[in-house]
Formats: structure tokens, C-alpha cells, sequence
């Protein structure tokens, strides 16, 4: 026997009514799940799902008001259909202005009754549709906004960043001439050597700041040439924990590099995923570093034709409502001069281009963990350097 499509809960505290409309309902294709009071009712909601609500109104304990009322708090779409007396048509009135899709005055037309009952799930099922196509089209305006914040900003960033670079090397030319004449200055005093070294550390540490900011806008701005090589991906990851290790001393970060097995040979570009996990060890550590230290992971394994990386953190974790959001350009939780806001952003370009894709899971308090998943081989053609690669700085 076939499942029926519609499934009802049918309270009546009256059981030989209860039983032969449930069976007429049967013949009509809609299953009865009964109920005798609206207790009971609300005790079936704990476990079951149903498609619309068949309720008497005159009933003992819960009426069927107050049996409608607590069914709407549980579940505010669902259709509420009241079955009355033919003298307490007043009380279907007011079930209607509390919400009910409609009532019906005993005894019920079995063919009115299945109208209704289908009436209701077909403008429940429209009204979630449209709910679901509102929520869509958010989405994709979204997505259409971000787009076209890329393509502006791509155009600006390139030409603002090829711009500030110029002054900045001339300052940095600068501050390291003065400091090598401050040096050879045996006249200056203890007290103006200190200051001016520390001024002039200020200014290389601002120079270096701001060249990092110009070479991620470029990076978020070009597209870059594909150097598919092949590569054992956890010499890689060592290499990033290496590269990583003035930032995870400063954060007071221990990180581990876990590896099922060695080596892991994969078709990909080593110098574009570089950039990626170290961006992704950077921000671990930092994020371990706000709470005076901790720990972080990077792992790497493989699952038939994919590659898997994962890099965990113990930090606070990102809040729920950000999870959405951490890709987007220039969003940064960071305080004000600790980031830019396109390292992610960066990041996630560069996965989709080497084919993969990149996924964040995190509760705050419980760390977060950053997931990278590439294929052995992605869909481009391999170039075979002349030389073999080489993965150290």
C-alpha cells in the first residue's frame, strides 16, 4: 500500500467520530494520526511531523482554542482546520482571527473537509516556496553585490597598490640610509642614538605594513599564471610551519604537523598554496596568540583522488554569525591595523582556481578549523618545470 501524501492530526475527544472520519479521510489519500484531547495533541508533536491540524473545538481541558494556540507557538505554519457545533459557528469566527485556515460546522461533509485539508498543505507548501525563493534571491543579490565590489575593486586595488609602491621604496631607501649614518655617528648621545633607531624602526615596520597591504591587493587584484608541479604536500606544510614560526613564537603558539603518511604527491601549483596555508598558520596563531597562547595543527592526508588539509586552532572562535562572511574582501574581526581583510578572500580565489574548495567550522570558545580539500590533479594542463621545484625560501 502506498504512502499517503497528506498526514493530519486529527483531536476529537469523541472517538466514534474520530475513527470513521479518519477512515473516510483514508479512502481520500490522507492519513489520520487521532488524537482524543489537545493534551494528547501536543504530546504527538514531540516525536511527529504532520501536514495540517483537524481540531474540535468543544473539548474538555484544552479547548480547541488553546489546543490551536500552543500548536502555533510550536509551529506557526502549520494550517489549523476547526471543526464546530452548528450553534458555535462564533467560536470558528474567532478560531479564524487567531489564525485557523478555516472551520467547518458538524456534521462534516467528508468531500468539503478533504478540499480544505488539501487547500491548506498547497498554501502551507506556496508560502514556504516563497519563503525559500525570498531567502534565494537575498542570496544571489549577495553574491551579485560582492561581485561587483571585486570587479571595482579589482581595477582600483591594482593602480592604488602599483602607486603607493614607488614612495614606499623610496622611504625605505631613505630610513636605511639614515640608520646606517646614525650608526657611524659617534657624536650623537646614548639618548638620541636610542630615539632615532627607534624612530627609524617605526618607519621600516610601517614600510613593511604597508608593502604587505599593496602585495595583497595585487594578489586580489591579478590574475596569476598557473605553475602546475608535481609536489609532496606534506614537505610543503613543513615548509609553512617553518616560514610560520616567528609568528607562532610571538603568539606563544605550538604547532604540530600531522601527517598519516609520507610523502603525499600531488599535481597543484606549491607557490599559490603556499601563500594559502601560510595565511591560514598565520591567523591560527594570532588567533591563539589573544588568549596568551595555545595551539595549532596542520594536517594533511588524502582520500582517493582529493588531497586534505585542515589547519585547528584553540582561539576563542568565530562567532556564528561570521562564518558566513570571513571570505568576503575586507571583512577582518582583527582590531584596527592587525589586518586587512583579504587574506581569506585571497585565499578562498586561489583554492577555486587550483580547482578545490574551502570550508570553515568553528563555535566560539571551541577554536576554529579551516578545511581545504584539492584534487591530485585539477582540471588544467601540467607544466613540467625544466628544474626541480624547490619548496624552501
Amino acid at each position: 500500500m502506498e504512502k499517503s501524501q497528506i498526514t493530519v492530526l486529527l483531536v476529537d475527544d469523541e472517538a466514534d467520530f474520530r475513527g470513521p472520519l479518519a477512515r473516510r479521510l483514508a479512502k481520500r489519500g490522507i492519513d489520520s494520526v487521532e488524537a482524543g484531547s489537545g493534551q494528547a495533541a501536543l504530546e504527538l508533536f514531540a516525536d511527529r511531523q504532520f501536514d495540517a491540524v483537524i481540531l474540535d473545538v468543544k473539548m474538555p481541558g484544552l479547548d480547541g482554542l488553546q489546543t490551536m494556540a500552543a500548536i502555533k507557538k510550536r509551529q506557526p505554519d502549520l494550517e489549523v482546520i476547526l471543526l464546530t457545533g452548528q450553534a458555535s459557528a462564533a467560536d470558528g469566527v474567532a478560531g479564524i482571527k487567531a489564525g485557523a485556515f478555516d472551520y467547518l460546522t458538524k456534521p462534516v461533509e467528508i468531500e468539503q473537509l478533504a478540499g480544505k485539508i488539501r487547500q491548506a498543505v498547497e498554501r502551507r507548501e506556496m508560502r514556504q516556496e516563497q519563503e525559500l525563493e525570498a531567502q534565494f534571491r537575498q542570496e544571489m543579490q549577495r553574491r551579485m553585490n560582492v561581485a561587483e565590489r571585486l570587479a571595482s575593486l579589482g581595477t582600483m586595488a591594482s593602480g592604488v597598490a602599483h602607486e603607493i609602491n614607488n614612495p614606499l621604496a623610496i622611504i625605505s631607501e631613505a630610513a636605511g640610509w639614515l640608520k646606517g649614518r646614525l650608526a657611524k655617528d659617534q657624536s650623537a648621545s646614548d639618548e638620541l642614538r636610542k630615539a632615532g633607531e627607534l624612530a627609524i624602526s617605526k618607519i621600516l615596520s610601517s614600510v613593511e605594513r604597508a608593502s604587505r597591504i599593496t602585495h595583497q591587493l595585487l594578489d586580489f587584484a591579478r590574475k596569476n599564471d598557473w605553475e602546475i608541479q608535481e609536489f609532496d604536500i606534506v614537505e610543503l606544510a613543513s615548509d609553512v610551519i617553518d616560514l610560520t614560526a616567528n609568528a607562532a613564537r610571538d603568539a606563544n603558539c605550538k604547532v604540530e604537523l600531522h601527517a598519516k603518511s609520507r610523502p603525499i604527491k600531488v599535481w597543484s601549483d606549491p607557490y599559490q598554496l603556499r601563500q594559502v596555508l601560510i595565511n591560514l598558520l598565520t591567523n591560527a596563531c594570532q588567533a591563539v596568540g589573544t588568549q596568551g597562547g595555545g595551539e595549532a595543527w596542520l594536517s594533511v592526508d588524502s582520500a582517493g583522488d582529493d588531497v586534505l588539509i585542515a589547519v585547528k586552532d584553540t582561539g576563542p572562535g568565530i562567532p556564528k554569525e561570521n562564518l558566513t562572511r570571513v571570505f568576503e574582501p575586507f571583512f577582518s574581526t582583527k582590531p584596527p591595523g592587525k589586518g586587512t581583510g583579504l587574506g581569506l578572500s585571497v585565499s578562498k580565489g586561489i583554492v577555486e582556481k587550483l580547482g578545490g574548495r574551502i570550508e570553515v567550522d568553528s563555535r566560539l570558545g571551541s577554536g576554529a578549523v579551516f578545511r581545504v580539500s584539492l584534487p591530485r590533479k585539477p582540471q588544467v594542463s601540467p607544466v613540467r618545470p625544466e628544474h626541480g621545484p624547490s619548496l624552501n625560501h
